[in-house]
């Protein structure tokens, strides 16, 4: 079998000829592991899909998340000044805005503008907010320099935001389980705000928030079927923020079930595809509410003492009806952790969550931008050594 079909099974819930391995990694691994300039993996389409399809080849993983959207073709015409100074590089850009490039973690850009107060928002002026757009957030929001404001439908997105999707989908050729990803409408919300604001919006005007969040549920929806039409073989919805010690289960049940629900039926709707979920932290009282929102798998699931998750109750509890990607520790297992524990936790989650198909061994969260290369081919090794 190959990557793809091993995850397919997994995600089918059927045994493959082994567990199969699909990690999500940081950004800044990427940059401080492949040849190419740190800023163009953020920025290029193109350096970012070799990375992907890269570290897929030396880390032996059967998927790929593609989780930067497609840029604006002609971006680097619009750079006026490049600045090096330590270890990043700064883009300055012909808008006034500017780019902070570090040479191991994301790209910061400021235009100067404050993010909207709640008071000044209309929710029918909201559809989409790309978190990692090439020129950031902005209100009414809308991508890259052009500053055109689309219909609220599959019009309001620029073809190129897919064109990082269909560059890996092209190149792997079939041989990697190949993902998508979407943010969920809390996510949106937080990055819209500022995280505390919209906190303090929430308790304030829980009304409004809600009518933004359904506003966002369609445009999440309509940007997850365009993704859907390259050929990807999954949806991921990053929902990070939704975790406990965040927002309690009933701000969950409140301002993020209905609206991630709404997401999965337009996908289920109009596709075959598999819909799952990625939320850091503390989930153990919403896996449950996951499983009601219609998702088919759940991403991270956090060990103690990132989270609270116990991969054998939650296999044993969800197992038949979601699929399970994830529990091994990025932090103090990957990132600290010697070659042999790395080994060692992994062989202990196949054990414990592979049996009867339905698991993907990965680490929790994204692995570190210094994770060590040797610890994360453990779990190849891992994997190779203890099939079931």
């Amino acid at each position: 079998m190959n990557g793809r079909e091993r995850i397919k099974s997994a995600m089918s819930h059927k045994e493959a000829d082994r567990v199969p391995l699909f990690c999500q990694l940081s950004l800044g691994h990427y940059m401080i592991n492949t040849p190419f300039e740190p800023y163009k993996v953020w920025f290029s389409p193109q350096t970012f899909g070799d990375s992907l399809l890269m570290l897929a080849e030396r880390y032996n993983f059967d998927g790929i998340l593609v989780n930067l959207p497609g840029r604006q073709r002609d971006w680097e015409s619009h750079i006026i000044k490049k600045e090096r100074k330590g270890m990043r590089t700064t883009l300055y850009w012909d808008d006034g805005s500017y780019s902070v490039c570090p040479d191991n973690d994301n790209v910061h850009t400021f235009s100067g503008k404050k993010l909207p107060q709640i008071g000044e928002v209309d929710p029918d002026q909201l559809f989409y907010i790309e978190p990692h757009d090439i020129t950031g957030i902005n209100y009414p929001y809308c991508y890259g320099f052009s500053r055109v404001h689309g219909p609220h439908d599959k019009d309001f997105f620029p073809d190129y935001i897919l064109d990082t999707l269909k560059y890996v989908v092209k190149t792997a050729g079939g041989k990697y389980h190949i993902s998508s990803e979407v943010f969920s409408p809390f996510t949106q919300l937080m990055e819209l705000f500022n995280y505390s604001n919209a906190l303090i919006a929430l308790l304030d005007n829980p009304e409004k928030c809600g009518r933004i969040l359904e506003n966002l549920s369609e445009g999440t929806s309509q940007l997850a079927l365009l993704q859907a039409s390259t050929g990807v073989d999954a949806v991921l919805v990053s929902s990070a923020f939704a975790g406990g010690g965040f927002i309690s289960g009933d701000f969950y049940k409140r301002f993020v079930l209905p609206y991630e629900k709404n997401i999965v039926n337009h996908i289920h709707k109009e596709t075959d595809l598999p819909v799952y979920v990625h939320t850091c932290g503390a989930i153990g009282d919403r896996i449950d509410l996951m499983a009601e929102a219609g998702y088919d798998g759940i991403d991270t699931m956090d060990p103690p003492p990132l989270g609270n998750t116990e991969i054998g109750d939650v296999k044993r509890r969800f197992g038949d009806k979601i699929f399970l990607k994830g529990n091994l520790d990025p932090v103090n297992v990957l990132l600290k952790g010697t070659k042999e524990q790395v080994y060692k936790k992994a062989v202990r989650l196949i054990e414990e969550a592979g049996g009867g198909g339905g698991y993907i061994l990965s680490t929790a969260c994204s692995a570190a931008p210094e994770a060590p290369p040797e610890n994360i081919k453990q779990l190849y090794r891992a994997a190779v050594d203890n099939p079931y």
